[in-house]
């Protein structure tokens, strides 16, 4: 077959492809050139999903007559000076935009230059450009996009429901205005205006989060951690949500480079990575971040959509980012997202009819669904199983808990279990003083103007899980010697893999030797971990090794650290089900204040919720 040269129609539309995917790449396109326009107000409307109609104004510079037929054709721009690809300081460069939305819809553009007393307008249908005629406008520009893709049928199979691609319109809107909140926004379907968003005052940090409370909700506002780091000629400003305030996709995470909103996999990557097992494994963090960068250092030209990045030094880049959001989650310590408690108020509600448990009027509040504490629990225990009991217990190991006095404050002991301590003493702690255990498995604890509810095995967790991280990064998990060496049964391979990697093991505390073709003999184990189940322990960590695919012991368990003390922390953690002396549960709660990130467990659950009093009394109608 013969080569031949394509029409210039077909060369357009097959262009548009590459820049027009959907009406939201259209939408972002405009928006984007109304922003490099130094418009101050920017209004944007759209019907059926944007391919019926995408309008949008702003009140920007404008264009006089010759620039708006330049306007339309392929490649002009008057946003890059020179031939300079490695410094763009606008978010459009291309050329390309315009003219292949004209390429495959009924494009109209009306503009006025703000120094020119006429307005003037040019139509596209299809690629075919009509003449350009006077027209009447306020300074500024107005570009309209009707029955998009009509000229390419084909595209039109694979669009989404109007519900879906509006969807994604009000996504690309809330990205761009994020990126640059000292510019007004609004978004309408042309009946209503389903976003709008008044230019905020000067001062990132300040005015950024105005925006974000409007985007992202007051949730995320009320839980948002400050995030600043500066290292040679990049810096990042932001906020970082609580690791306990997620979502179940990667919505949530706003990314902005030199005012250009970016869905970069690195950027993305590294901001997930730096919460680690902070936020549960398929749960995603509330995170906007705003990167500044040399422009020289960062290549804008690599998708046509502009939404990936190349940084020069991408290393440098990542590890910034890491360090920024990891210091910031750090200093929230044990705090946990607010929230937590609103959710648990909320699924309660009163019910119908009086409890069968009590007599006369009386009416109950319980959790909705019903909370399952076990089946194999009894529906009445003595008040022993829900208070402080007399009878003495086996105190966790001391490698458990620190077992410190609380610097000369009482705690609860056998003369205060009959009333409450002083509103000092409840007050004078974060997380407050321990009151109750219920089940054997949750710890209640009063504060001075609220209500604590511990999960003791996912805190303790916690807690075991930094020892062990901080043991290894100071050369290695102190051990201690099983006076009677273990012996764990387990299949063939999983044997061979713990064997061939002893000396990684050792590191994490844990000694090893063969004992026969299917044991293994264990004869030192972390001292943190006390007493626990060596061999779901080590039949869990043969799965980790079995899973390299490098067959390599050693680099699995190292490629893999926090998931291995992670899973370590686990099985020596106080259970569900372990009666706690009054001590032992506020030595608990004193380490939980001063660990980094024990407001969540090692998989991203929350540790504890706190009631405030005034919820509680509301919930009772005292209020």
């Amino acid at each position: 077959m013969a080569i031949r040269q394509l029409p210039p129609n077909l060369i357009n539309r097959i262009a548009a492809g590459e820049v027009v995917e959907r009406p939201a790449s259209v939408v972002k396109e405009l928006v984007e050139n109304a922003i490099d326009a130094g418009a101050s107000r920017i209004d944007v409307t759209v019907r059926g999903g944007g391919l019926q109609l995408i309008r949008v104004s702003d009140d920007g510079a404008g264009m006089n007559a010759r620039d708006l037929e330049l306007a339309v054709e392929r490649h002009a721009t008057s946003k890059l000076k020179g031939e300079d690809l490695s410094h763009i300081l606008t978010l459009g460069f291309r050329g390309e935009a315009l003219p292949s939305i004209g390429a495959v819809a009924r494009l109209a553009i009306t503009s006025r230059a703000q120094e020119d007393a006429d307005a003037y307008r040019i139509e596209v249908d299809g690629g075919r450009k009509a003449p350009l005629k006077p027209a009447a406008r306020a300074p500024g520009t107005d570009v309209e996009v009707r029955d998009l893709f009509y000229a390419t049928p084909a595209r039109l199979k694979f669009m989404k429901s109007e519900r879906a691609e509006t969807a994604a319109i009000a996504d690309a809107v809330k990205r761009l205005a994020l990126a640059h909140p000292e510019i007004a926004f609004s978004l309408s379907n042309g009946e209503r205006t389903t976003l709008r968003l008044e230019a905020c005052p000067p001062g990132l940090l300040d005015h950024a989060l105005s925006r974000l409370g409007r985007i992202l909700g007051a949730e995320f506002v009320e839980d948002a951690l400050p995030v600043s780091a500066i290292r040679g000629t990049v810096q990042v400003e932001g906020y970082a949500g609580l690791p306990t305030l997620h979502r179940p996709n990667g919505l949530s995470i706003y990314l902005v480079v030199n005012g250009r909103p970016v869905r970069d996999r690195l950027i993305a990557g590294t901001v997930r990575a730096a919460y680690g097992d902070l936020v549960p494994r398929g749960r995603y963090p509330m995170v906007t971040l705003f990167v500044d960068i040399p422009p020289e250092e960062v290549d804008v030209n690599v998708h046509p959509a502009k939404t990936e990045l190349r940084f020069r030094d991408a290393n440098g880049v990542r590890s910034l980012l890491i360090g920024a959001v990891r210091e910031a989650l750090a200093g929230a310590g044990h705090r946990a997202t607010a929230s937590l408690a609103q959710d648990a108020l909320q699924r309660m509600r009163p019910v119908d009819g009086p409890s069968p448990s009590l007599e006369g009027e009386a009416r109950v509040y319980q959790s909705q669904p019903r909370a399952h504490w076990g089946a194999s629990r009894p529906s009445y225990r003595p008040p022993g199983n829900m208070a402080f009991s007399d009878r003495a217990q086996a105190p966790l190991e001391q490698a458990h808990l620190d077992q410190a006095p609380l610097e000369g404050v009482a705690v609860p002991s056998a003369d205060m279990r009959g009333g409450a301590a002083p509103e000092a003493v409840a007050g004078a702690y974060p997380l407050g003083v321990a009151r109750a255990q219920v089940q054997d498995t949750f710890i209640i604890a009063q504060t001075g103007d609220a209500l604590v509810i511990v999960d003791q095995h996912a805190a303790h967790e916690r807690l075991v899980y930094e020892r062990l991280k901080r043991g290894f990064e100071n050369g290695g998990v102190a051990r201690q010697l099983l006076l009677i060496p273990d012996i764990v049964e387990l299949a063939p391979e999983a044997i061979d893999s713990l064997l061939g990697a002893t000396d990684a093991l050792e590191r994490f505390g844990l000694v090893i030797e063969s004992f026969g073709p299917q044991a293994v003999a264990v004869r030192e184990v972390p001292a943190l971990l006390g007493t626990c189940d060596t061999r779901t322990l080590l039949d869990d960590l043969a799965g980790i090794l079995l899973e390299a695919e490098d067959g390599s012991g050693a680099n699995a368990l190292r490629d893999r650290l926090d998931h291995v003390l992670s899973t370590m922390a686990c099985h020596g953690s106080v259970r569900a089900g372990r009666r706690l002396t009054p001590e032992e549960m506020n030595a608990l709660l004193r380490d939980m204040e001063k660990t980094p990130f024990s407001g969540q467990c090692n998989h991203g659950r929350p540790t504890y919720v706190e009631l405030k009093l005034t919820d509680i009394e509301k919930l009772f109608q005292r209020r």
